[in-house]
């Protein structure tokens, strides 16, 4: 064999072994996205129907490869074979490989739309006492609103985190500002679509306390795979704790710096007209995500970077290297005309404002 021959087979082999490692590593249940680690009722009814689905398939194509290798060798041509007679068809074969398929399809349909049914009614509707809170997707961010415990007519809003509380069941309410986009969290449910001018509905229940990773699985431009949230499960006391400080308004800081950023999210860097801060009086724009308790959060960004000094500072000097194509780096002023840009000591003021928004 050829060093050119060895060193292919080489590099195939090397190939096919990080392909394998690759999905292997999808697969492991501990990975954040996996669909093989399920800690709700409606991903483990999903998890159900998968097995059900791929044990089928894999008993069809143990089947059709065994017949096909079967008849490769068997009917293999060999030296001084003449032409094989030629046959229009054979009825009883026809009839099984068509009627096989029937019944095996039939089998399925049958924990498929089980499945469906249970996954698409709540268990606990919102006419029935259940939990909702309505979504909305943005290019690219998630928002959150809430019954205002304190106001049964008012509403709390966040982004990008959706707090729920554990072992119950919470009913979402699905919407879209702009393109089409799709809510997945992996550990608790499946995809579902978000469509611009429709709504559509899921529930989830989250079996323990903990962090879950969701994220868009619907190209929506060009920062879709930035589009991500997470689902923070915690005790019912704990929640309700926590809803009611989101009620709350912010709390005015009388630090200098924190002042003076103050006065320039409401002024000159005009953040006011894109976000909403509660407590303040003109900071009442609904572009961007609601930021009256920022630094409660535990991510900023869409979820993508952790929320600290540090990592404000940079979302602030160029969201557009962060998250391409972002809705500020596009049309605040302060971002597209060069004699707007904001100076260091202004990005300090303004992350010493919002560090105070707790």
């Amino acid at each position: 064999m050829s060093k050119l021959n060895v060193g292919l087979l080489r590099n195939i082999g090397l190939l096919l072994f990080v392909l394998v490692s690759a999905i292997l590593a999808g697969c492991y249940p501990s990975h954040p996205q996996s669909t093989f680690d399920t800690l709700g009722p409606v991903s483990r009814s999903q998890l159900s129907l998968f097995y059900w689905i791929f044990w089928a398939a894999v008993i069809v194509f143990v089947v059709v490869v065994s017949a096909l290798i079967y008849a490769l060798i068997r009917y293999r041509r060999k030296s001084g074979d003449g032409d094989p007679p030629q046959i229009h068809g054979h009825t009883k074969l026809e009839i099984i490989w068509t009627i096989l398929p029937a019944i095996i399809l039939a089998v399925i349909a049958v924990p498929t739309v089980i499945t469906v049914f249970d996954n698409a009614n709540s268990p606990k509707s919102p006419v029935e006492g259940g939990m909702e809170v309505d979504v909305t997707a943005h290019q690219w961010f998630w928002e959150f609103k809430y019954q205002n415990p304190n106001d049964p007519k008012g509403s709390v809003f966040t982004a990008n985190e959706l707090y729920i509380p554990e072992d119950e069941v919470v009913n979402l309410n699905l919407y879209s500002k702009d393109v089409l986009h799709s809510f997945w969290i992996p550990k608790l449910a499946g995809k579902v679509d978000v469509v611009p001018n429709h709504q559509n509905t899921i529930w989830i229940k989250a079996d323990e306390p903990g962090v879950y990773l969701g994220q868009c699985a619907e190209f929506c431009g060009v920062a879709h795979a930035l589009m991500r949230f997470h689902v923070i499960a915690k005790s019912r006391s704990e929640f309700d704790e926590w809803l009611l400080d989101q009620a709350s308004s912010a709390v005015e800081s009388e630090e200098p710096l924190a002042l003076e950023g103050r006065t320039l999210f409401e002024g000159e860097a005009q953040c006011y007209a894109c976000h909403t801060v509660q407590g303040s009086d003109r900071s009442k724009g609904r572009r961007g995500p609601d930021l009256t308790l920022l630094a409660s959060r535990q991510h900023i960004a869409a979820g993508i970077l952790e929320n600290n000094q540090e990592n404000l500072r940079r979302w602030l000097t160029n969201p557009d290297k962060i998250k391409p194509g972002n809705l500020m780096s596009r049309e605040a002023s302060v971002f597209v005309e060069p004699e707007k840009r904001l100076s260091e000591r202004q990005i300090s003021a303004l992350v010493a404002y919002l560090q105070t928004l707790e």
